[in-house]
């Protein structure tokens, strides 16, 4: 797709920059605020360091609401860093297809793994 504006500027893609630029910042503040959460629990928790505490810490409900969303961001995230890396550096069509149906396959099976994970606690 190539549009010209009436200028010397060719504008060619699918202008998804803006929007992707937009997702890596807004999924990484939701994981540093998740983090800052989990990490002051952590600190102002009274008790031995040890699996009671880190399940205490995920056995609420809201606990549970809030690391599930982080980890649909955090898959989000790393879809779109990841796709750009194969866009910009496979050149060849189907080797670079056959990595981004990889990379969603194991992105899935991971937040599969990691609900898996949390739900069972």
């Amino acid at each position: 797709m190539s549009v010209n504006y009436g200028s010397k500027r060719t504008v060619v893609g699918a202008h998804y920059g803006i929007r992707d630029w937009l997702v890596q910042r807004v999924t990484a503040a939701l994981m540093v605020l998740f983090t800052i959460v989990v990490l002051a629990q952590l600190v102002f928790a009274q008790g031995e360091l040890g699996y009671e505490l880190w399940a205490g810490i995920f056995a609420a409900q809201w606990m549970k609401f809030i690391t599930f969303g982080v980890i649909i961001a955090l898959i989000w995230h790393v879809w779109v860093g990841v796709r750009d890396v194969w866009m910009d550096y496979v050149k060849h069509a189907g080797l670079r297809l056959v990595l981004q149906v990889f990379t969603i396959v194991w992105l899935v099976g991971c937040a599969g793994w990691g609900f898996q994970v949390l739900w069972r606690l």
